[in-house]
């Protein structure tokens, strides 16, 4: 058995929970078998390879994966063999032309503007934020704005609030810091760099702290009353430097929203098409801060509307709950796209952080929000919460507390144990058009693709370090081979059109051949890290002789997945 064939053994496989009608729980389990190389090669392991894992071209998604670390952005084949790279790689966005628009720092956190390159790697565009108010970082997004007839660019800015603003806007004075804070606002430019309409959460906050200032609630109202905009003084989280930190946003073509995402937890949709003004960009900023721009939809934590339980230590303080919390560190909010299954929805990776469990995972989420309580599609955003929850409950080895779902929840993806698929920052999600689900998990720099069913069709991981690419991975710090997110793109994708896709090489191969060079990119000050090994992993994988077998739990649609004895969801 080669590698690929033995590393598939111990696989991340997934958990799939689906909605439906009825009060019971089918379950079926997919068994999947093959050779672990070595004791090292076991589910929790100090040392592996790197680079492609596993890949069942029957199941997976024919196409090219595409992803950016150091400066330098990769598409591989199926195989894991390079293709085409492009001179930049923090989150590079593909455009039909086989353009990459990408970030002009490589540091997805924070940058001054972007550059787009050809295909060939010459640049072609630049944009600087030159106000000295606004730090663009994390997401963008390429756009055509029918209203100008012209492709423009939309993108997340930390905007400068001073103390006095907030307490003037209603922030307690006592709890905002005086040196000021930073609310985030979307920010639409055209390809000549014109600020063409703007959106700030500043813009759309309520208050409930003194009645004399803008946004109160209103005589008799609570926060409760004004889901549709924000809490300046939310419990615990009083206005400060980045203080939604979001970190990923979605332009819907057909409808005209926007989706933007706080780590923190909540996604909001708001209107971009219904509040620009062609030709006019100050009265675009103007009906983009009125009530207009107020929330369209929220999800994720409606304890910050004071609409839902927060999660909060138990009384014997070993345990907890979640609440009524979905998500958590959360990234990577869109719209699946027309023409794959489940377009319109929404589907966002959630992280896992911030919910309370003693072992948390990460999953991906496709959420439905148009779901009423009775599970109709009504074809209008409805709240959340009035949509209702289902009860979740988790094997009694993982320690986890059962957890109120939402039921505009469609669709996720989990590993059956967490530990196999988990990442406290960055990551995405994409559907495929075979109904797959390609997934990119930051930390670990691990990008796997699995069916509807949650079987594992696809699985790679980054081989470039902080110090260069390496073939086996040791026992290192999270992030030392990070990558923000990664994207399958179909092999007749308009961008590939008469290019040259012949395969190159690996990315190892290519760096031992000195095809790529890599400069030590380990951020000043940071911890040392355990050395990455080099060995050849094939060397390694001869050795397999123990023979396993790995499960995944497959749960059909069900309107309360609870039993009796107490089975993982």
């Amino acid at each position: 058995m080669d590698q690929a064939a033995a590393i598939a053994a111990i696989a991340r496989l997934a958990m799939v929970n689906r909605n439906a009608k009825g009060d019971t729980t089918m379950k079926r389990a997919l068994l999947l078998s093959g050779l672990i190389a070595t004791s090292a090669f076991a589910y929790e392991r100090l040392q592996g390879p790197t680079e492609l894992l596993y890949c069942d071209k029957t199941n997976a998604f024919n196409g090219y994966t595409l992803f950016g670390v150091g400066n330098r952005s990769f598409l591989l084949d199926l195989d894991g063999r390079v293709v085409h790279t492009w001179p930049v790689g923090t989150n590079p966005h593909l455009l039909d032309n086989g353009n990459i628009v990408d970030a002009s720092k490589d540091d997805p956190s924070g940058f001054q503007g972007f550059k787009e390159v050809d295909w060939d790697g010459k640049t072609v565009w630049e944009y600087t934020e030159k106000r000295e108010n606004y730090a663009p970082h994390h997401d963008w997004v390429r756009i055509f704005n029918k209203q100008l007839n012209a492709p423009t660019t939309l993108y997340i800015a930390n905007k400068s609030i001073s103390y006095d603003q907030a307490v003037a806007a209603g922030a307690d004075p006592k709890k905002a810091s005086t040196e000021g804070g930073q609310m985030d606002a979307v920010v639409e430019v055209d390809l000549q760099g014109n600020v063409v309409w703007e959106w700030c959460f500043f813009d759309h906050v309520v208050q409930d702290l003194d009645a004399s200032k803008p946004n109160h609630v209103g005589a008799g109202k609570t926060v409760a009353d004004h889901p549709g905009r924000i809490n300046i003084n939310m419990p615990g989280r009083p206005l400060r430097r980045d203080w939604l930190h979001c970190n990923s946003m979605d332009y819907n073509a057909e409808s005209g929203h926007i989706v933007i995402n706080s780590v923190q937890g909540e996604l909001y949709l708001v209107d971009h098409d219904g509040t620009f003004v062609a030709g006019d960009p100050k009265a675009s900023i103007a009906k983009a801060a009125s009530p207009a721009g107020d929330f369209l939809y929220r999800f994720g934590d409606p304890a910050r509307y004071a609409q839902g339980d927060p999660p909060r230590v138990l009384e014997n303080w070993d345990s907890a709950t979640s609440g009524h919390k979905q998500m958590g560190g959360s990234h990577d909010a869109h719209w699946i796209r027309p023409g794959l299954p489940g377009a319109g929805h929404l589907m966002v990776f959630n992280n896992g952080q911030y919910l309370f469990q003693r072992t948390p995972g990460s999953s991906i989420l496709e959420i439905n929000p148009f779901l009423d309580a009775s599970g109709r599609d009504t074809g209008k955003y409805v709240n959340p919460p009035e949509a209702g929850y289902r009860r979740e409950t988790y094997d009694k080895d993982t320690h986890n507390q059962p957890r109120e779902i939402s039921k505009q929840i469609v669709w996720s993806y989990r590993s059956v144990n967490s530990h196999g698929f988990f990442s406290h920052i960055g990551s995405s999600g994409q559907r495929l058009s075979n109904g797959n689900t390609f997934i990119c998990s930051d930390t670990e720099g691990h990008f796997f693709e699995v069916t509807d069913k949650g079987e594992l069709a696809w699985e790679y991981l980054n081989p470039v370090t902080r110090d260069g690419p390496v073939k086996t991975l040791g026992d290192v710090l999270p992030m030392v081979n990070s990558a923000f997110r990664a994207y399958r793109y179909a092999t007749n994708h308009l961008a590939f059109n008469g290019r040259d896709l012949t395969p190159k090489g690996t990315i190892t191969e290519r760096a031992a051949q000195g095809v790529d060079v890599y400069p030590k990119r380990r951020p000043p000050g940071d911890r040392p890290q355990a050395k990455a090994v080099v060995v050849e992993a094939v060397a390694v994988a001869k050795a397999a002789k123990v023979v396993t077998e790995i499960q995944t739990i497959v749960l059909p649609a069900t309107t309360d997945v609870s039993d009796d004895n107490d089975k993982h969801t």
